[in-house]
């Protein structure tokens, strides 16, 4: 027999299929260890056959298989996602598996545990250790080894089982990635939209449901009943959400609701936690994968319903090959299982909501909150104003003086403000220098409370400099406001408020985001200031007061979805307020109070925003009416870079010479940012309104061998910096 095997090296000269001999333990779909040029590799392997036309004295022999195998579904999205984007194989097939299992770097872990037998004990009074041992075995019915020796002595434990009163096993052990979460399973009626929901999911001829619901609205309970009755049918199902944060929040509910059913999967656990919540999903002792983008590649089988949570959210698509939509994926294992994928949303995206209003999705509506809960109200302020009073500070009266109101009450308040750090610039007041990176062509933030500069987009920190790098004056200036400012001076205006501060600099660990939600959500605090991570999913009753600090950050960007994700975010942090019985506020602060992007999120009117923005998309011919494609080209040498750009250039001429009529726009320039972790950045631009010349574009950038220069594809890019 012969077995037809992916070397695990995602390199375009070896993505191609390998014979070997194996036996018929071999099958498709294992990991297995073969004989590679001079060294050891693993592979997969595609397929076993009984003939091979290599030359015996060619053949090499598998050496062993390793691990669960692939199943038959993740081959067949392998060999999807391999076609569509044009990656290796093998870089695709690592998508299935977690990183360490490849490596095997992490294993199965195992405990000894000691059992009692059904022998006749009796013991002298000189072993009292021995008695005492054997009692409490007795009593628990089983005991752990390191326990037991720890507790009664390694000499007791080697007496019993030389008498044959006790015998050892060994147990496996799953590594539980968060102890103790775990919520109250409160068993709620469900309102007749809720039920309406239910009922049109389970009933409708469309594979896919968009469930519109204003934040506050229910959805997660709509997606629990889907999942229960799922459950009871003997099937799985994939739970997605856009931040980790969300994840230990959501995976208490499911546990509250279904035990250990409920297995999650992040980037955020450790590497042997990540391995065995794969593997009882993979054996199916647990049935539900909860998890963020990479958990749609989740190895349950019998798939009965998958959901994206947040479906509108851009960290649903991957920045790094494959470039995979989540949705995309997600649509394939709905197709295979023949199941319904469930998306929800009180801001869907463009997209999404068009192709649902074209009758493509099945669109379910939650337009109210559960009891009928009002929205909390919106005071839009006018922070021109505010300078022309002299107010400098990031707080506008009326958001001060809603902060102390709702303190004195007793009530909690949410701050957003989607920038991190100290400042957003350090500049000298002398000569105008400012501090960039010197690995991208981007300002440097000042973090207060290490006292450092740190480049947001490759990490990299710098010293705070004592005086002016370029003139050596003393007069160093902090421009904008971050995270970390905005706590500093929240401590001089309310002294006595207990103030937390969530966003990537507070949050690194596994635990970082559960514990600083938990604190929330136990009142150990009165405010809760964060970025976007406060802004999605989260549920306070407390909170009865939302301040915006600056409405206006991502409106002006230039990216045809800047609107969109203004809207997005400001209605979605807003829905954070009032969610329990005393009515919310918002304090929305903007130096732009009359645009219309910001006047249909203070009133909620997803419908009215949904119907201006569509219409400029149809007139300006933008997603969803065309496809935007990036071709990027990257390199260290900015020389070799540009190289590269040309003969991709040229070939994408000769497809748009040849298709000139599917393209709406086709231009080269060098990207936004033109330098990110010293590697220069440019890229050639099109729009498309017919994607079938996708194929040529994916073929053009896939024949560049250059190993010093990176070509890729984005379709729609999430940044289009």
């Amino acid at each position: 027999m012969y077995a037809e095997v992916i070397v695990d090296i995602a390199h375009s000269d070896v993505d191609k299929i390998f014979d070997y001999r194996c036996d018929e333990t071999v099958a498709r779909g294992m990991r297995v260890v073969v004989p590679f040029g001079r060294g050891v590799t693993t592979g997969f392997v595609m397929r076993v056959k009984g003939e091979t036309d290599v030359p015996p004295e060619k053949i090499r022999a598998v050496l062993r298989t390793e691990g669960a195998p692939l199943t038959e579904e993740a081959l067949m999205l392998a060999d999807v996602i391999t076609g569509r984007y044009r990656v290796p194989m093998a870089l695709t097939l690592r998508l299935f598996l977690p990183a360490e299992m490849r490596t095997g770097k992490t294993s199965e872990r195992y405990k000894t545990v000691c059992v009692p037998t059904d022998a006749e004990a009796s013991f002298s009074d000189r072993a009292p250790r021995q008695s005492a041992l054997y009692a409490f075995l007795k009593e628990r019915g089983e005991g752990d080894a390191a326990y037991l020796r720890e507790n009664f002595g390694d000499a007791a434990l080697k007496s019993l089982e030389k008498k044959g009163l006790i015998r050892t096993e060994k147990r496996r052990v799953f590594r539980d990635p968060y102890t103790g979460v775990s919520g109250e399973n409160v068993a709620r009626e469900l309102t007749p939209a809720q039920q309406n929901a239910v009922d049109v999911v389970k009933n409708c001829d469309r594979d896919v449901i968009l469930i519109h619901g204003v934040t506050g609205s229910g959805k997660t309970e709509v997606y629990l009943r889907l999942i229960a009755d799922i459950l009871e049918e003997g099937k799985t199902a994939i739970f997605l959400v856009p931040e980790i944060s969300l994840t230990p929040q959501m995976l208490s509910q499911l546990r509250a609701r279904f035990g250990s059913r409920a297995a999650i999967l992040h980037s955020g656990l450790s590497a042997g936690e990540r391995f065995d919540e794969w593997m009882r999903l993979r054996e199916g002792t647990a049935r539900i994968a909860i998890g963020a983008r990479s958990a749609v590649f989740a190895p349950v089988e019998n798939v009965g319903l998958i959901v994206i949570d947040e479906e509108h959210d851009g960290s649903y698509v991957s920045e790094s090959s494959p470039r995979y939509v989540t949705f995309d994926v997600a649509r394939l294992r709905a197709r295979y299982n023949h199941c319904k994928l469930v998306l929800g949303s009180a801001t869907p995206s463009v997209e999404t909501y068009h192709r649902a209003r074209e009758g493509e999705f099945a669109l379910v509506k939650l337009p109210e909150r559960i009891n009928a809960r009002p929205m909390p109200e919106v005071h839009i302020v006018d922070m021109r104003r505010e300078v022309r009073r002299g107010n400098a500070t990031a707080f506008s009266a009326a958001l001060r003086e809603r902060l102390k109101t709702c303190l004195d009450k007793g009530n909690q308040a949410i701050l957003f403000l989607n920038r991190r750090g100290y400042s957003q610039t350090v500049i000298c007041r002398d000569c105008g220098y400012v501090a960039v990176c010197e690995n991208c062509d981007v300002s440097l933030t000042y973090h207060s409370d290490e006292n450092v500069l740190k480049c947001h987009y490759c990490g990299a920190n710098y010293k705070m400099p004592p005086a002016c790098p370029q003139c050596g004056g003393k007069h160093l200036g902090y421009v904008g406001t971050g995270t970390q400012r905005v706590v500093t001076e929240l401590r001089k205006l309310y002294p006595a408020a207990r103030i937390l501060r969530m966003d990537v600099d507070t949050t690194s660990g596994k635990e970082g985001h559960y514990r600083i939600l938990k604190q929330f959500a136990s009142r150990e605090a009165d405010i809760l200031v964060g970025t976007q991570m406060v802004a999605k999913g989260h549920d306070f009753p407390g909170v009865t007061l939302v301040g915006i600090l600056d409405a206006d950050m991502s409106l002006h960007f230039s990216d045809y979805r800047s609107g969109e994700r203004t809207f997005q975010l400001v209605t979605q942090v807003a829905g954070r307020s009032g969610r329990a019985q005393e009515p919310g506020e918002v304090v929305l602060q903007t130096y732009d109070p009359e645009n219309y992007i910001l006047r249909f999120a203070a009133n909620y009117d997803y419908e009215g925003f949904y119907a201006h923005e569509i219409s400029m998309r149809a007139a300006t011919m933008f997603p969803p009416f065309a496809k935007i494609v990036r071709v990027m080209v990257t390199g260290e040498e900015e020389k070799a870079t540009l190289a590269v750009l040309k003969d991709v250039y040229e070939k994408l001429q000769a497809i748009y010479a040849e298709h000139a009529e599917a393209f709406l726009f086709f231009n080269r320039m060098h990207a936004p940012i033109k330098r990110i972790q010293n590697k220069f950045r440019y890229q050639v631009l099109m729009r498309l309104v017919d994607s079938a010349v996708l194929r040529e574009v994916y073929a053009v950038c896939a024949a560049q061998k250059n190993k010093d220069v990176l070509v890729y594809v984005e379709e729609n890019p999430a940044n289009l910096s």
